[in-house]
């Protein structure tokens, strides 16, 4: 079996160096989204229309919100992490960028807020691996919606460098939101169509 085949059929037990997963990204197959996390490669299938829906509705929610300096974008985005335990270059769904680390290639360091959408294929790596790595690499805000459940959760780093829940709402639920930026925030809110529909 071929490295290659190897990524495809199993990412998450293809390790690689740097050099090697620049080439991977420079040559994508199909439309999957490839991450480096700690010299490992992982592979995460397109994003859904529900998935989308939600990734929209924040963007169009947070981006009024944000001073000049900051920028709100959607994935796929490498961001470009250092952790302990090597090369990480992850793929947020949704992130608060300092315009300052924009570069051609991504945003080098770890943004102001970071979005995952769960999904029954990402759930696990979200609220794990990718998670901690976040967390690691001093990534202050992470916040997670779960369209399955209705729900999100408000994650802040703590002075131990692991994340801390603050809120979490599900349903039609409402919680105010103060950092990064000041925000109501509800799961149907941000699920809009979306929260009756098959789970991304």
């Amino acid at each position: 079996m071929t490295g290659m085949q190897l990524l495809t059929d199993r990412a998450d037990a293809y390790r690689v160096g740097r050099a090697e997963f620049e080439a991977i990204r420079d040559r994508p197959l199909g439309t999957d989204r490839y991450e480096l996390l700690d010299g490992e490669v992982l592979l995460t299938p397109s994003p859904s229309p529900v998935h989308q829906e939600v990734v929209s509705e924040l963007v169009t929610l947070l981006r009024p919100l944000t001073p000049p300096h900051w920028s709100v974008l959607s994935g796929p985005l490498d961001v470009e992490l250092r952790t302990a335990d090597g090369d990480t270059v992850l793929q947020p769904d949704l992130l608060i960028a300092h315009r300052g680390r924009l570069t051609a290639k991504g945003h080098d360091g770890p943004p102001v807020l970071v979005v995952e959408v769960l999904s029954p294929t990402t759930w696990q790596r979200d609220l794990g691996v990718k998670m901690a790595a976040y967390a690691q690499a001093g990534v202050p805000h992470y916040w997670v919606v779960a369209p399955t459940t209705c729900s999100i959760t408000i994650y802040e780093l703590g002075p131990d460098a692991a994340y801390v829940e603050r809120h979490h709402a599900e349903g039609q639920q409402r919680v105010e939101v103060t950092a990064p930026v000041e925000v109501v925030l509800s799961p149907t809110g941000l699920l809009g169509p979306a929260r009756s529909a098959p789970p991304t």
